[in-house]
């Protein structure tokens, strides 16, 4: 019978040897997710024996990365803001860098609650995630919401152009117990039935047609369309934000999600538009600009100038 410590060890050399970038933390999450266990309670006993049932799941999750599937779709279930989401093949795995834009959104949130009173019968905070996908943004943003007692003030409608996401995501919100506070739609971007929003979500394609075979090949296991943002990835982006006159109340703000080399494209995009509109692009928690927020030049008192995005600008973040 194999112990933890020797499977770790063949692993981590037949991983690395495919090309596994994190061979090691891939064989450490596999293996736990075989046995039952906690990463950290693998790394601490190498020494202990391991069945042939856990065994056997481990060798076959193994051979599955090893082919390039990603460790979170072998798992089925991928962390993202400290909670822990189902995952497959019908969404785009969440990543790390898209918590910024969670984040962004609650202090927007709760900034527009906040600065000023709200008489009986004030409007809800409206928001709208758009390319919803997995739902990790609009869960993560409810389940913050909730605890912080803010939701009955708040209505959030996810909306995504794959009745397949939709489903997982509904199951994901299911799991967090915030299906209750989210509507789902299919659609394409912000529908256009619906009334102007005070926040717009959108963590869309942004990866240039050309460069998608060249990713990594677990880019490969996930849906294309969560990928392929057109010649410069920037297609959907663009039509977005051609969308934002009509979709965002005169202090809106709109919370947009782009590649790390696209903040020029995307700041000439918004000074294109009609009307005077601003854009500014923060960085993520590795240096790289990540977000772009923007709003309308004229909306004078709205969070651009007096709530977060005016604390993101100044250095606050």
């Amino acid at each position: 019978m194999a112990t933890i410590g020797e499977l770790l060890t063949d692993g981590t050399a037949r991983l690395r040897a495919s090309g596994s970038e994190t061979p090691r933390l891939d064989v450490e999450l596999l293996l736990g997710w075989a046995v039952g266990a906690e990463r950290t309670a693998i790394v601490a006993h190498p020494e202990a024996p391991v069945g042939a049932d856990a065994a056997a799941a481990f060798e076959t999750a193994l051979g599955r990365r090893v082919a390039g599937e990603p460790v979170a779709y072998i798992r089925g279930v991928k962390e993202f803001h400290g909670l822990a989401f189902a995952v497959d093949r019908r969404a785009l795995i969440p990543r790390p860098e898209t918590e910024l834009l969670v984040s962004e959104a609650e202090r927007d949130v709760a900034w527009r609650l906040t600065s000023a009173p709200r008489p009986a019968g004030t409007p809800s905070v409206r928001v709208v995630d758009v390319g919803t996908g997995s739902g990790a943004i609009a869960v993560a943003l409810a389940s913050l919401l909730r605890k912080r007692r803010m939701l009955p003030e708040v209505t959030i409608l996810a909306v995504d152009a794959s009745d397949d996401a939709l489903d997982l995501a509904r199951e994901n919100a299911v799991a967090h117990a915030v299906a209750d506070v989210i509507t789902f739609r299919s659609g394409d971007l912000v529908p256009a039935a619906e009334p102007p929003f005070d926040l717009i979500l959108a963590n869309l394609p942004y990866i240039p047609t050309r460069d998608i075979d060249s990713l990594p090949v677990a880019a490969s296991f996930e849906p294309r369309l969560a990928l392929d943002g057109g010649d410069d990835g920037l297609a959907l982006v663009r039509r977005l934000l051609a969308e934002l006159p009509a979709a965002l109340l005169p202090d809106g703000t709109a919370l947009l999600e782009i590649g790390y080399d696209q903040g020029p494209a995307v700041e000439a995009a918004v000074a294109a538009l009609p009307a005077p509109w601003r854009c500014h692009i923060q960085a993520d928690a590795s240096g790289r600009p990540r977000l772009a927020h923007v709003e309308r030049s004229s909306a004078g008192t709205g969070p651009a100038t007096t709530g977060p995005a005016a604390t993101a600008r100044s250095g606050g973040q």
